[in-house]
């Protein structure tokens, strides 16, 4: 019983909130109309496009562009993620390993406890998808604290 009420308390506050969508409509954004905005709490450069949920507080979906040359410091996150490139070249270097030159079509996927690297190729911009169940993090690896 406290479930339904549970329950029919949060219909009614989505639809009060005007939360509900419709899973009937369409989604559709030409690419002139994504928005995209500087990655909060990301480097100078690093622009995400939201497309479903929202990065800050939870799971997500959004197009992430690196400008070219760009390259992150060793690092992990706290959920895992999926890749797609969309354009440009993504390089990945889990630690201890080769790096991965990945341009357009490319998959990953990215274990949370995997650490890692990522830069764009010094031609172009990268622009790739990526998801993840969590909100979205970078946790940086400093070598010298692991040691301690």
């Amino acid at each position: 019983m406290k479930a339904k009420v549970a329950f029919s308390f949060l219909i009614v506050a989505l639809l009060v909130c005007g939360k509900m969508v419709n899973a009937q409509e369409a989604v559709i954004w030409p690419a002139e109309d994504i928005k995209w905005e500087q990655l909060k709490g990301g480097p100078p450069g690093v622009m995400i496009a939201n497309l479903w949920g929202n990065y800050e507080k939870g799971a997500f979906g959004a197009f992430i562009k690196f400008p070219a040359g760009f390259k992150s410091p060793l690092h992990t996150h706290s959920s895992d993620g999926k890749v797609v490139v969309v354009s440009g070249t993504l390089i990945e270097t889990p630690e201890g390993e080769t790096e991965k030159r990945c341009g357009p079509g490319s998959y990953l996927s990215m274990p949370s406890v995997v650490k890692h690297v990522s830069a764009a190729g010094t031609d172009a911009p990268c622009i790739f998808l990526w998801e993840q169940p969590g909100k979205f993090d970078l946790i940086p690896v400093d070598p010298l604290n692991e040691k301690k």
